[in-house]
């Protein structure tokens, strides 16, 4: 079907004048629709969440960005993720148990700590505590009091510092409102993986429901007290290394760039041994994007794709993401900041909502927003936003954005 598009006639000279003005307007307006439509969308929130759940809707596993999920091969009928297993410190017996039990240390911390205390996901290791503001409390080092065996601390996938990996969230800098919101989304079934394949979801739904009201707010208030900082280089290329997948997160096993990128991000560790060997959450993740990727999630990001044809201006395909998330992409209120997040974990995100897998309130909004985004979309605008320096800036909307 033919979209209709808003068309207003100008001529050519006040449109050059006046197209970054327009922009901005537009945003504002669109701001205020967008936030009226939030809060009236929050107050139906509980009432919907006691209804009976739906059907599962039905994902197009044909046309999923497999890379954004950390896998190669498209779903096949009836096939789920196994149960990760719980976290342990036992040897492991195809490696040497001197090797595993040495301690080791990292270039400018103060801690030592051998492999058996890395890979303790039930007892997580601050290399460092300066990172954050206050001392790990104990739902962040050993997770929920009442899990037991099966428990495990939200550091161990998101690390001390919440800059997360790209295989799982990065909550590091979150609004404490938005953060409750997820942890009960997943609590109630509204916030699961379009990809039931992907395992450590189910484990962060049962972590959820495991979680005292009070331990969720304090784990939202200890991550909403850290600084986000830079954590994705992105890299436009045509080009990238070849790789293997580990634990839903891409691996290099060349260092050359020999495979065509196609219409992916692959994102892969700036060192394996400093990421996979000892969760080093200073060395952060190399993201490479497709040419030109970067410049068409701009204009996605920051006018929706909006055009001037001749002395008209046509409605782009999207509301622009600084709309809601701020010029800087620093977040609003309690809507997310985004700048300088994992573009597989944006991605996977915004296919999630597209598939129907992920909903709440403040979903509902993004939804309409996001409807009309192809993969390429998804890519591009991912691509951009993960190149921007995750800080607060107060830059007029030409200079944020160029």
């Amino acid at each position: 079907m033919e979209r209709n598009h808003a068309r207003i006639p100008l001529d050519a000279p006040t449109v050059k004048r006046s197209l970054r003005t327009i922009v901005l307007a537009t945003v504002c307006f669109a701001l205020g629709a967008a936030v009226q439509r939030y809060y009236d969308t929050r107050t139906t929130a509980a009432s919907a969440a006691r209804q009976p759940q739906q059907a599962a809707p039905a994902v197009d596993f044909a046309a999923e960005p497999l890379w954004a999920y950390g896998f190669t091969a498209v779903r096949k009928p009836g096939e789920t993720a196994a149960p990760q297993a719980p976290p342990t410190r036992d040897l492991r017996p195809n490696e040497d148990a001197s090797e595993q039990t040495r301690l080791r240390t990292l270039d400018g911390s103060p801690a030592t700590y051998s492999l058996v205390d890395v890979r303790d996901g039930s007892n997580v290791i601050d290399w460092f505590p300066s990172d954050h503001p206050m001392p790990m409390p104990r739902i962040i080092k050993h997770g929920p009091s009442g899990m037991g065996a099966l428990t495990r601390g939200c550091g161990s996938c998101h690390l001390p510092n919440g800059q997360g990996r790209p295989e799982n969230a990065p909550p590091g800098a979150l609004p404490v409102a938005y953060f409750i919101r997820q942890i009960h989304d997943f609590r109630s079934g509204l916030r699961r993986s379009a990809d039931p394949r992907k395992p450590n979801t189910n484990t962060m739904i049962d972590l959820a429901k495991g979680m005292t009201d009070d331990e969720v707010e304090e784990a939202a208030r200890y991550f909403a007290a850290v600084a986000y900082r830079p954590w994705t280089r992105v890299v436009e290329t045509a080009v990238v290394p070849t790789t293997r997948i580990v634990g839903n997160l891409f691996l290099p096993t060349s260092e050359q760039p020999s495979e065509p990128i196609g219409g992916r991000i692959v994102e892969v560790p700036e060192s394996e041994e400093q990421t996979e060997l000892y969760r080093n959450p200073h060395v952060g993740f190399v993201a490479y994007a497709p040419p030109g990727s970067v410049e068409k999630g701009r204009d996605l990001v920051t006018t929706g794709g909006m055009r001037v044809v001749g002395n008209t201006i046509v409605q782009g395909k999207t509301t622009p993401c600084v709309t809601c998330h701020g010029l800087d992409l620093m977040g609003v209120a309690d809507v997310p900041p985004i700048a300088g997040r994992s573009p597989s974990y944006l991605v996977r995100q915004l296919w999630d909502i597209q598939q129907g897998t992920r909903n709440g309130a403040a979903v509902q909004l993004m939804k309409m927003a996001i409807v009309n985004l192809t993969t390429e979309d998804l890519v591009s605008v991912a691509a951009y936003v993960s190149s921007r320096p995750p800080v607060r800036t107060s830059q007029p909307i030409e200079t944020a954005t160029r």
